[in-house]
């Protein structure tokens, strides 16, 4: 398959691309379309067929439920059950980084939700996403455009070197604002919410529209044994890059002597903070921002373990983060990029 290449800066001054972008959709063909998070693998949600295409390109489990994207918060209507609970958080957070697991109609197969009565539904920010949906005239099913368990693509560039020739176009929107997939919550019978993924909408800022929000143990911990994901990135290990990677925890100033001595040791890489790019040895250093600066932290993770992996480590080692504010969604990543594996150093 050959795989086209489009530049869409400003959609509204872009008719032809947006169009073709959207035919290729209603036909049954793959997409990649840029987001305020991550890049998204599109085709048609109300497809059976494009989802088997979604789940063979990704190389992604049938199990793993995918994400049906909407242009405006109505349209939410056509293919789930919506209550008062889903309006409010519209009325917040949407159009932007927050996917609502609902009850599912009919229109939705059974292929989109990995089998489940449920549907996770979101509303993008990004323009470029949002016109291309309009466009279509359906729903876009998109999880994140890349190969299954990888860092997940805030580029075009990314994208093309895991799924160029694998799908039919690819849209360049620019390097994604936010860098981390959407915040996923499920609507419970009583009106509560249950945070299954945190996101750019953190656990505070959903509780100023619902006072009733539980956190998923599957946030922190793994999945049980044989038991299925209710959303994607709920995998044991997920996000990951090629070499080992291990999460460092302890006294600041022990880790620096850890990460000094392991470079006079091993071919080894490090995610650290701008503040130690004077302590440690620069070869082998991928900065990520300050270390009070989760926001830009949590932009760059997925590119910094993709860079990590273009230099072929024996180990890359990054620090464990809080778990506060932004910093749980990218805890979340972390850890299961580093399947679990955190260093205390003392």
């Amino acid at each position: 398959m050959r795989t086209e290449l489009v530049k869409i800066n400003n959609p509204s001054e872009q008719a032809d691309d947006i169009a073709r972008a959207a035919s290729i959709i209603k036909n049954g063909g793959l997409v990649v379309i840029p987001t305020e998070t991550v890049y998204g693998l599109g085709g048609d949600g109300t497809n059976r067929d494009s989802a088997r295409k979604i789940y063979e390109a990704k190389g992604r489990p049938s199990d793993n439920p995918l994400i049906i994207h909407i242009s405006t918060p109505e349209q939410a209507e056509k293919f789930a059950y919506t209550n008062q609970t889903y309006y409010k958080l519209a009325e917040a957070f949407m159009p932007g980084p927050l996917t609502v697991v609902l009850p599912k109609r009919d229109s939705v197969p059974s292929e989109v939700t990995g089998g489940f009565d449920t549907v996770a539904i979101r509303c993008p920010s990004h323009p470029t996403a949002r016109a291309i949906i309009s466009a279509a005239g359906v729903p876009i099913a998109a999880p994140s455009a890349n190969i299954s368990g990888k860092p997940s693509p805030t580029s075009a560039e990314h994208v093309a070197s895991d799924l160029d020739g694998k799908v039919d176009m690819i849209v360049d929107g620019g390097e994604c604002e936010i860098g981390l997939e959407s915040t996923i919550v499920m609507v419970n019978g009583d009106g509560g919410l249950t945070l299954l993924r945190p996101g750019g909408i953190t656990y505070d800022a959903l509780l100023c529209v619902c006072d009733n929000v539980s956190i998923s143990p599957t946030i922190e911990g793994v999945l049980k044994e044989n038991e299925r994901p209710l959303s994607p990135g709920m995998k044991y290990k997920h996000y990951a890059p090629s070499a080992p990677l291990v999460l460092l925890c302890g006294d600041e100033e022990k880790i620096l002597e850890f990460l000094r001595h392991e470079q006079s040791e091993k071919k080894c890489l490090i995610l650290c903070y701008d503040e130690e790019i004077g302590e440690l040895l620069r070869d082998g250093l991928i900065p990520i921002g300050r270390h009070d600066d989760v926001q830009t932290q949590a932009k760059k993770l997925f590119s910094a373990l993709r860079e990590a992996d273009r230099h072929s480590p024996d180990i890359i080692y990054a620090h464990l983060p809080q778990k506060d504010g932004l910093g749980l969604a990218l805890y979340n990543r972390m850890i299961r990029a580093a399947a679990h594996t955190v260093k205390e150093i003392k």
